[in-house]
């Protein structure tokens, strides 16, 4: 009995693992549109160099929640402003990605 627990905890443990390792990530890619164009913003793509989501999403992965403030309360700054600090500033600090408008931006 003994072992059949053992065995049974051993695969519940590997099984929980494999359903860990393909969770729901959110979507391969973001299409963010603006008035200079329409960002395609590679997600998965971001995903494996940033090991921590909240480096971008400070507050919670919710799909929408940017504007939920960002543009709204008078204490965040504009979504555009966020965007453009967030990501230009990390492409800037690892020398590493697009920082020109027409770069992101494709009308």
């Amino acid at each position: 009995m003994k072992r059949f627990i053992t065995i049974l905890l051993a695969v519940t443990f590997l099984a929980g693992g494999a359903l860990i390792a393909f969770a729901d990530n959110g979507p391969a890619e973001v299409k963010l549109e603006a008035s200079m164009g329409t960002v395609t913003f590679p997600h998965q793509a971001h995903q494996a160099l940033v090991a921590d989501c909240t480096t971008c999403h400070h507050k919670g992965v919710e799909a929408g929640s940017c504007t939920k403030c960002h543009g709204v309360d008078a204490a965040a700054p504009k979504a555009k402003d966020a965007f453009h600090k967030l990501c230009k500033g990390c492409h800037a600090d690892k020398k590493s990605g697009p920082t020109g408008c027409k770069d992101c931006h494709k009308k």
